[in-house]
């Protein structure tokens, strides 16, 4: 059991990722009938800014700010004061995510711009250590390094859907824009 708990708390981009799918399937199965195609990306992507970016980054700023030494022996890297500072930055992120969930398309889309531009800086480096020192921890090259890029990409993704809905005047996030004058 203590080695799947550590599996998990590892590997923990993807074990939020998961849990926001699993909270977007109860609750795209408790919304009301019929479903709209609104309704579920509005469900998909509450949940996917509360547990992937909210608690994924929480967590990660705590790992990184409180436990510098084990976060960076997980990358496969030297402990440096820079642990500390992307610490507080992750714990940054991961309020926005867990306001975000609650408010209007461009706070939304501030949560996913600026971890977008960290996840994929980091996606960068890890292929350079990667190819330049063979550095294959798993912090580097393994989940972690792959929801680097994925997790940015589906939550544009969701922004576009959002935005395209708002448009349209058939948002279901809580909060949506004003819509354009004609």
């Amino acid at each position: 059991m203590a080695d799947w708990i550590g599996l998990l708390l590892e590997n923990f981009t993807l074990t939020f990722l998961v849990i926001g799918v699993v909270f977007s399937l109860v609750g795209i199965s408790r919304a009301p009938r019929p479903l709209s195609a609104p309704v579920v990306v509005e469900k998909i992507f509450f949940w996917f800014l509360f547990f992937s970016i909210g608690c994924a980054y929480l967590y990660n700023g705590i790992l990184h700010a409180g436990a510098p030494d084990l976060a960076a022996k997980f990358i496969g890297w030297a402990n440096s004061p820079f642990q500390i500072e992307l610490g507080f930055a992750s714990i940054g992120f991961g309020l926005v995510g867990l306001i975000a969930p609650w408010k209007s398309l461009h706070m939304r889309f501030a949560a996913i711009a600026p971890v977008a531009c960290f996840l994929w800086g980091a996606a960068g480096v890890h292929i350079r250590s990667m190819i330049t020192d063979a550095n294959f921890a798993p912090g580097n090259a393994g989940a972690v390094f792959w929801t680097d890029i994925l997790i940015p990409l589906a939550g544009l993704f969701l922004i576009w859907l959002q935005n395209r809905y708002e448009q349209e005047g058939r948002s279901a996030a809580p909060y949506p824009n004003l819509q354009r004058q004609p």
